[in-house]
């Protein structure tokens, strides 16, 4: 917070006020009273935030949540911390987004970013990240031998599995999720632009809520179905990491492990 105080204040920005808004692997900081989001990562993670910055910049013009207009487009640096300063966007909490409404502005995002010729990392990459953690018994000391076989053999499977499909791929955002999703007077923008990667739609899609792939033009569903079991196993892999700092995140990772097992048992 304090980082994240000062780096606004050297940008010419006031600050009287620091509001944590979420607090995870990382943490969103509203400054007040010049209503900045400030977003703070270690700077270990200064390059996922550089490439979170270039993907927000060229894609200004689609639903996706904007860098501060005031100031250069670009990570600041600050107390062993990696700084991006966002436009802080008032919730509207008593509009849930819709099935529809939720597919459409996807669908939205999807098409602003075939344009865009930027590299990425492959899904395939996700997987890979997320197979390391768990044939790493350091890094995943709770792991039961059990539960470290389903994950490694499900990201093993089903990530060539899709990838032998051949379908069509594109950018994406990676991790779509409701949590990365704000309702606002602008409409239905995402945020978390890190995590984008290239694949086919349905990888997207698997990270909605399942009522909104009915709305969604053209998806496979068969594809969906694999790839939604890829990206829960890929979240279990990371809610196991020793190193995660999501609130009740081991909590989660054991009913996921439970959510994939019934998945794999169809």
């Amino acid at each position: 917070m304090a980082a994240a105080t000062s780096t606004a204040t050297t940008q010419g920005l006031s600050v009287d006020t620091a509001v944590i808004v979420h607090n995870s692997n990382r943490i969103a900081v509203r400054l007040l009273p010049c209503d900045v989001l400030a977003r703070v990562a270690p700077v270990a993670a200064r390059a996922g935030a550089e490439f979170e910055v270039e993907i927000a910049r060229r894609l200004a013009d689609g639903p996706v949540a904007e860098l501060d207009p005031r100031l250069e487009p670009r990570v600041h640096v600050r107390d062993g911390f990696a700084i991006t300063l966002w436009r802080y966007y008032e919730p509207l909490p008593a509009q849930a987004v819709t099935p529809a409404e939720y597919a459409q502005a996807l669908d939205r995002l999807h098409a602003s970013m075939r344009s865009l010729d930027v590299r990425a990392p492959h899904f395939t990459d996700r997987v890979a990240q997320a197979q390391r953690l768990v044939d790493t018994p350091t890094r995943t000391p709770d792991l039961n031998d059990t539960d470290r076989r389903l994950l490694s053999t499900t990201l093993t499977h089903l990530s060539r599995t899709i990838a032998d499909r051949g379908a069509r791929e594109q950018l994406l955002h990676g991790e779509p999720h409701p949590g990365n999703v704000l309702t606002t007077r602008r409409g239905t923008l995402f945020i978390d632009l890190e995590t984008c990667c290239r694949g086919p739609v349905e990888f997207d899609l698997a990270h909605a809520p399942d009522q909104a792939a009915a709305h969604y033009p053209r998806a496979d569903q068969a594809l969906l179905r694999q790839c939604r079991t890829l990206t829960l196993a890929i979240a279990t892999a990371w809610r196991w990491d020793r190193d995660d700092q999501l609130p009740n995140g081991r909590d989660l990772g054991t009913q996921w492990l439970n959510q994939l097992r019934a998945a794999r048992a169809v």
